[in-house]
C-alpha cells in the first residue's frame, strides 16, 4: 500500500497553468503544421483512419436522416479519442524516436487504461446526445424525411422549426463544450505523462478557464477545420449516395489532412500550456 500513494499524490497534483493571449492558437496551428510535415506518413495514415471512421458514421446515418446530425456531432464528440495515436506519435518524436504508425499504435499500450476511460466518457456523451437529438426531432418535426438533403432545408431553411434548431444548437454547443474543456490538453497530458482520466480532466479545465478568449479561438478553430471536411463528406454521402462507395470515401481526403494536423496543434497547445 505505501508503494502505491506516491504515485496516486502525484496523479493528482494539478500542474502549473500558463496563461496566453487570444490569438496564440495561430501560433500553435504554425507548429502543428512543422510537426505534421515531420513525420508525414504515419500522421496521414492516423487522417485516414479518422476520414474512415466519419465516412462509415455519415454512410450509415445517410438514410435516416434525423441521424444525421447526431452522428456529425458525435464525430466531434469522439474525435479526441481518435486523436490518441497522433499525440502519442508525437510524444514518440519529441523523445528522439522516428516512430512509425504500428508503432506509436503499440505505444499507446502504456496508457491503455486511461485511454479507455476517456473513450468511456466520450461515447457516454455521444450517446447522450443521440437520444437528446432524436428525441428533439421525434416530438417537434412533422415533415416526411425524404432526404438528408430535404431534411436539413426543412429544419434549417424554411424558417417552420426555429424552435426546434435553436434548442438542438444550445443543447450541442453546451455538451461539446463540456467535452471541449475536459479534453482539450486533457487526452494529450494523459498520453504525454500516463495520468489517471480525473486528474487530466480537473487539469483540462483549469486550462480552459485560465485561457477562456485563447480556448475560444482554438474551438472555433477545430470547428472550421473539422466542419469544411466533414461538409465535404456529408455532402457526398448524403447528396451523391448513388456513386460508388469508394468514390464517396475517397472525398474524405481534406479530412485526412484536416485531422491530423489539428491533432499536432492540439499537441503543441498543450505543451505551452501545461507545465
Amino acid at each position: 500500500m505505501a508503494t502505491q500513494a506516491p504515485k496516486l499524490i502525484q496523479n493528482y497534483a494539478i500542474p502549473t497553468i500558463s496563461r496566453v493571449d487570444a490569438l496564440r492558437s495561430f501560433h500553435w496551428l504554425k507548429e502543428g503544421w512543422e510537426d505534421f510535415l515531420s513525420h508525414p506518413v504515419p500522421s496521414v495514415m492516423y487522417g485516414v483512419v479518422i476520414a474512415t471512421v466519419a465516412w462509415l458514421i455519415l454512410t450509415v446515418a445517410a438514410p435516416h436522416p434525423y441521424l444525421v446530425s447526431a452522428a456529425v456531432s458525435g464525430f466531434l464528440l469522439i474525435a479526441p479519442l481518435l486523436a490518441a495515436g497522433i499525440y502519442e506519435l508525437t510524444r514518440e518524436h519529441e523523445a528522439g524516436t522516428r516512430a512509425t504508425f504500428l508503432e506509436s499504435l503499440r505505444g499507446l499500450r502504456r496508457t491503455a487504461g486511461s485511454i479507455a476511460d476517456y473513450g468511456l466518457v466520450l461515447v457516454i456523451m455521444a450517446a447522450v446526445w443521440e437520444r437528446l437529438g432524436a428525441i428533439t426531432f421525434a416530438l417537434s418535426y412533422g415533415g416526411e424525411m425524404h432526404s438528408v438533403k430535404d431534411f436539413v432545408h426543412e429544419i434549417f431553411f424554411s424558417g417552420n422549426y426555429i424552435g426546434v434548431m435553436v434548442s438542438w444548437m444550445v443543447c450541442g454547443l453546451a455538451l461539446s463544450g463540456f467535452v471541449f474543456s475536459i479534453t482539450v490538453v486533457g487526452m494529450p497530458m494523459v498520453i504525454d505523462r500516463n495520468i489517471d482520466v480525473i486528474t487530466a480532466m480537473i487539469a483540462s479545465f483549469k486550462t480552459v478557464f485560465t485561457n477562456v478568449a485563447a480556448m475560444l479561438v482554438w474551438a472555433a478553430m477545430i470547428v472550421l477545420f473539422c466542419g469544411c471536411g466533414l461538409a465535404v463528406v456529408m455532402a457526398w454521402v448524403g447528396i451523391f449516395n448513388s456513386l460508388p462507395p469508394y468514390d464517396s470515401l475517397i472525398i474524405s481526403a481534406p479530412l485526412a489532412i484536416a485531422m491530423p494536423i489539428l491533432g499536432h496543434t492540439s499537441w503543441c497547445a498543450y505543451k505551452d500550456l501545461v507545465h
